[in-house]
């Protein structure tokens, strides 16, 4: 039996060889940049902070019913060049401009890719995406474009799928999200309830709706975990928990936009106390990864929201500068503006698709106007 001590230790007589039985696997250990640091290198603009309050701000107010704004998540399914994402940036505050009474714009900001199995994991993991892994370079990189992003005026999304990598940027993002092979993660439940931010939940990659509202509750609720400080060292995190949660519908085995699929999930979140309201993923599973589908599928919620269902609470768009996907192979030069990972619509077709969602905003306050009456 173990004996475990709870203060001092006995002098050991001799140093105890563990590397037959610790680290057999690990080919390198390189050190971290801490948060502090990268923070202090990269520090928040007065104006860059107020930004990211007061767009969480107006966020959660369209999650707790008091705006019946949508919120539109949109952009990259990844980033990979930072010229690339500011051109598409740029392009989107235009319409988050001419949009902003009925849809509050989130541009989509994605650093880490979950993978099925293996493949490209993201700026940060990889930002030369040539397998070297700089990824102090990419934290650094990625802190900068959130930088550049909200110098422009635009709030921004991103999903958190590394433990330790919100430290690094979290404090620049306005809206979380926890991917569909991580909704079930206690880790990540425990994450979401401590963010400062909005976190939406995505059903499990088979299309399960309850593992998404477990979560929910779960980020509700207080929590006490070990993570690391932005200091660099290792704490115990307790949180007050996160009522800003929301459910998103990305598909699965079957596609889950439809009135039916609403209404089913709505009902599932009430009977669990939860606010019945969704937002909606018209890319995934429910365009069956044909990302000219995307256009159909956001028709389709247009048309339920113009209807007058105020518990569809917003959607999310992959969209780049041009449509369609590319290979990462080396020593071949990238087309510019394409999706590296996911297929995406080009900013070209999204622009009318955001044009039909504020539409039906404004027939879905006639709606309401018309039903007070």
């Amino acid at each position: 039996m173990t004996t475990l001590h709870t203060h001092t230790a006995p002098q050991a007589l001799s140093t105890h060889d563990t590397t037959r039985i610790d680290d057999t696997r690990i080919k390198a250990v390189r050190p971290l940049i801490t948060p502090a640091l990268l923070q202090e290198w990269l520090p928040t603009p007065d104006a860059a902070q107020a930004l990211v309050e007061s767009s969480r701000i107006a966020i959660s107010r369209v999650l707790q019913g008091q705006d019946d704004r949508l919120i539109v998540v949109v952009g990259p399914c990844s980033i990979h060049d930072h010229g690339q994402a500011m051109a598409y940036a740029r392009q989107l505050k235009v319409q988050a401009d001419a949009l902003q009474g009925e849809l509050l714009l989130v541009m989509r900001v994605y650093f880490e890719k979950p993978r099925t199995t293996v493949g490209w994991k993201g700026y940060i993991n990889d930002p030369h995406m040539d397998g070297s892994f700089a990824i102090n370079e990419g934290l650094e990189m990625a802190r900068a474009l959130l930088l550049d992003v909200l110098a422009l005026g635009l709030p921004v999304g991103t999903e958190f799928l590394d433990l330790l990598s919100p430290q690094f940027i979290s404090d620049l993002v306005s809206w979380g999200a926890i991917g569909a092979r991580t909704t079930e993660s206690q880790s990540h439940r425990q994450l979401a309830s401590g963010l400062s931010c909005p976190v939406g939940f995505k059903n499990g990659t088979d299309g399960g709706v309850k593992v998404a509202s477990d979560a929910i509750q779960a980020a509700q609720a207080a929590h006490a975990f070990m993570g690391m400080t932005k200091m660099g060292q290792s704490a115990i995190f307790e949180t007050r928990g996160n009522n800003d949660c929301h459910v998103i519908l990305r598909g699965g085995k079957q596609t889950n936009y439809g009135a039916a699929d609403v209404n089913a999930t709505c009902a599932l979140l009430r009977q669990a106390g939860l606010r019945p309201q969704v937002m909606i993923d018209v890319s995934h599973a429910n365009s069956s990864k044909q990302h000219q589908r995307q256009i159909d599928v956001a028709a389709d919620v247009a048309t339920q929201v113009a209807a007058g269902d105020a518990r569809i609470t917003g959607l999310m768009i992959e969209s780049h500068l041009q449509e369609g996907r590319q290979d990462i192979i080396e020593g071949q030069p990238l087309q510019v503006g394409v999706s590296v990972t996911d297929a995406c619509i080009s900013m070209a077709q999204t622009v009318p698709v955001l044009q039909h969602l504020a539409a039906a905003v404004r027939a879905r306050r006639a709606w309401a106007a018309a039903k007070n009456n």
